[in-house]
């Protein structure tokens, strides 16, 4: 499992580059960003090298940070691949609660983040079913 960053922020110009600006400052590398909005705050979801840091300096500035437990999920380039992760799961009752796509992989498959309902049920399934799911090291490379 992953350690995922959820940071409200206002919903205005420049909102974003604060986050990224301050996280580059304290040197900290953003591995997978998505931005969900309403109309006055969003939420952003970050995938970093050292979450607990990051965590720790967004509060110092202000910002309301949850760390959740997501997957990452290997995707093979190839048609239906996405599909076949989602099958399985919802094969087997497991909500998504939301899906986004990792950034950089320095030439390896690209990765899909998943917050499922129970992460530990996701990993056994998708497993069994040959479905690489990355930890940690894998996100570091």
């Amino acid at each position: 499992m992953l350690k995922q960053l959820s940071v409200l922020i206002e919903n205005k110009k420049g909102s974003l580059a604060e986050v990224t600006s301050m996280l580059k400052d304290k040197d900290i590398n953003i591995r997978a960003i998505a931005a969900f909005d309403t109309p006055d705050y969003g939420i952003l979801r970050l995938i970093v090298d050292v979450p607990e840091r990051a965590k720790d300096a967004l509060e110092e500035c202000g910002y309301g940070v949850v760390l959740t437990d997501v997957i990452a999920v290997e995707l093979e380039d190839e048609k239906g691949a996405l599909n076949g992760i989602l099958t399985v799961l919802e094969e087997e009752d497991l909500q998504i609660e939301y899906i986004y796509s990792f950034v950089i992989r320095n030439h390896a498959s690209p990765l899909m983040i998943l917050k499922v309902n129970d992460l530990d049920q996701a990993i056994s399934i998708l497993g069994d079913n040959k479905i690489k799911v990355a930890n940690r090291n894998d996100i570091h490379k």
